[in-house]
């Protein structure tokens, strides 16, 4: 597994795809620096987000925080439809406000559940928001931008409900993972800036190293080694955004030793901190595209 596999960048308000394939593809775990929602409509899959399995139902909603790593599990020769939904941040906390955060669903999908399963109601409104949505996306008639737009923040106000108060005559969402492995997560992305070896977190929680490597791979697709350096490259990348000194930056999320820091962000980002955000500033937040 390489360090890490990261997908597209998103420049527009947020990006719509309808799709439908039947071929044997096995997608990689992977991550976004962006938030996306999938709308399972047909097939048989289980996704994985950060080492929870969701077996997938029709209409489903799934949610899929930045910098979370996941992958769809699908079965082979079976027809695979969904709509993929790339959202930009920056236009969801245009259109809330602090007691309205469009962002919340999200919020909510990092600490608990990813998934909002919908009732014959809520199913109903869904459909027909996202069919108004589409249309508009095609049309080039005047206005289809602003138009779309608008459909599309109503359509972020009723899935933020829906996360927040699930419809209580949705089916039960059917949901695997290991709770100790869910425990190492939790602790890895909350300590950051702490000693996050192998032998450390092994003592800490109580498990034998070999055997915590083996389950942490088969649960996330990473190494352990690997899903400490990605997370703390990503927070290293957003608290620069935001405007912090790349060597407080760099303490912030565990490195003691700037020069390796420097060297570990240039391989992912394709840049050192200081050129980053420099490139940030002058590009209006174009971010570099790099896999790894």
């Amino acid at each position: 597994m390489q360090q890490g596999i990261k997908r597209g960048y998103l420049h527009n308000d947020f990006k719509f795809f309808h799709l439908k394939d039947k071929q044997n593809i096995q997608f990689e775990h992977h991550y976004h620096d962006f938030n996306k929602i999938i709308i399972f409509i047909d097939g048989n899959v289980v996704y994985n987000i950060e080492g929870k399995s969701y077996k997938l139902k029709p209409w489903d909603v799934l949610f899929v925080p930045g910098n979370q790593v996941h992958r769809p599990i699908i079965a082979p020769d079976e027809e695979y439809e969904r709509i993929v939904i790339w959202i930009n941040n920056a236009f969801l906390e245009e259109h809330g406000n602090t007691e309205n955060d469009l962002l919340t669903c999200f919020n909510v999908a990092r600490e608990d559940r990813h998934i909002v399963r919908l009732g014959e109601n809520s199913l109903n409104s869904i459909k027909a928001i996202l069919s108004r949505i589409e249309s508009e996306i095609r049309n080039k008639q005047f206005g289809s931008v602003i138009l779309g737009n608008a459909l599309f923040v109503q359509f972020m106000v009723y899935v933020n409900r829906l996360q927040l108060k699930p419809d209580k005559h949705a089916e039960r969402i059917e949901v695997e993972y290991d709770e100790q492995i869910q425990k190492v997560i939790q602790y890895i992305n909350s300590n950051l800036d702490e000693d996050l070896s192998i032998s450390s977190l092994a003592a800490m929680f109580y498990i034998n190293k070999y055997y915590l490597m083996h389950k942490f791979k088969s649960n996330t697709g990473y190494s352990i080694h690997s899903y400490v350096n990605n997370k703390r490259m990503q927070k290293s990348a957003e608290l620069i955004k935001a405007g912090t000194a790349p060597s407080e930056a760099a303490v912030q999320c565990g490195f003691n030793d700037y020069s390796s820091f420097v060297r570990a962000f240039s391989k992912m980002f394709g840049a050192s901190p200081t050129k980053y955000y420099k490139a940030l500033v002058s590009a209006n937040d174009k971010v570099f595209p790099v896999e790894g």
